[in-house]
């Protein structure tokens, strides 16, 4: 007889009943036999808890006191969590039934702790979606990227990266993780609230010598901008500052330094360019994140931490993907140089 993990599919919500209406069926109708599902609830004020008591009785609601966003939101909701391995699923996404069988084989025949299906529009159902597409890379200055999604530009699905393989990053809008792993490297930095608190937390785990992968043998569709669409200031604020920060804790100290310096200027170039689109909300929503860096820069200090193991460095870009994206005109992932990326 198989034995199988249990596995706790948790969905975080705030007054995302649209949402819970549109996808809840597909995820509450999941193959897998060993599963447990839950909403995370951060507060909200529609009557989102009620649909789910109402409809999906044997559904598990967990009840935060407050928004504590994406980060801190998981990581309480997860507190009172036991399984072997949790799926934070976005609420916006559609899933197939067998979507968590291939996953959790793939992650326990290579040894990873962590990984993503592939990620695909849900509405444009044959390309990649932003978030994760088929999973994510960073380059030398901490711009994120995926196979599939340089920048703004989502490619079309055509098999092109059916490959499984490691990653940098696995996306979080479906992102498969040990909870032995979740808990090791201490789960999300709540104080990123949202975006990119994936990133920093598969980086903490690769410094820790874990192996991050995807596999395109499951497929997830994703809406994307659920919760703050592509055009929000606020969006850009978080952004801009949740990637200064992930930068200063995860570098070397003196890469740091360089590399922030650098990101400073550019992302002033990123301001003035804001500027010009007649954007300034975006513009001060840049000059926001920087002041907020610099305010917070011995917190964020304190949070750097020594690994004993040796850093995996897989699906590292060494380059520039900005410089790549604008004036080598590279708009598709397999247009980059292999020799490019660390392999180990």
């Amino acid at each position: 007889m198989i034995e199988y993990p249990k596995v706790a599919v948790v969905i975080l919500n705030w007054n995302g009943k649209f949402f819970l209406e549109k996808f809840l069926p597909s995820v509450y109708n999941s193959t897998y036999p060993n599963i447990e599902f839950i909403i995370g609830d951060n507060a909200s004020t529609d009557d989102s808890v009620a649909f789910v008591r109402e409809y999906y009785p044997t559904i598990r609601i967990i009840h935060n006191d407050d928004n504590y966003g994406f980060a801190g939101g998981y990581n309480k909701v997860l507190k009172k969590v036991e399984a072997d391995y949790f799926i934070l699923l976005n609420s916006d996404v559609e899933v197939t039934p067998s979507w968590i069988e291939p996953v959790i084989d793939f992650m326990q025949k290579n040894d990873f702790v962590a990984a993503q299906p592939k990620i695909r529009a849900y509405h444009q159902r044959d390309y990649f979606e932003h978030a994760g597409a088929a999973g994510g890379h960073i380059d030398y200055f901490g711009y994120p990227f995926c196979k599939g999604r340089i920048l703004n530009i989502t490619e079309k699905d055509e098999g092109q990266y059916d490959t499984e393989n490691e990653v940098f990053w696995a996306t979080g809008a479906a992102l498969f993780i040990k909870s032995s792993a979740w808990h090791e490297a201490g789960g999300f930095d709540a104080d990123f609230f949202a975006h990119m608190e994936e990133i920093d937390l598969c980086w903490r785990l690769k410094k820790m010598g874990y192996k991050i992968g995807y596999t395109p043998a499951s497929v997830v569709y994703h809406v994307g901008g659920g919760t703050l669409n592509t055009s929000n200031p606020k969006k850009t604020y978080l952004n801009f500052r949740n990637n200064l920060l992930m930068l200063q804790k995860n570098l070397p100290f003196w890469r740091a330094l360089a590399v922030i310096w650098t990101r400073l200027w550019l992302d002033l170039v990123a301001l003035l360019h804001f500027l010009a689109e007649g954007k300034p909300r975006d513009a001060w929503a840049v000059s926001r994140a920087h002041q907020y860096f610099f305010l917070y820069f011995f917190k964020t200090a304190l949070k750097r931490k020594k690994y004993n193991a040796i850093e995996n460095k897989t699906g590292l870009y060494k380059k520039c993907i900005i410089w790549d994206f604008y004036t080598n005109k590279i708009q598709k992932y397999s247009n980059l140089s292999v020799n490019n990326f660390h392999k180990k």
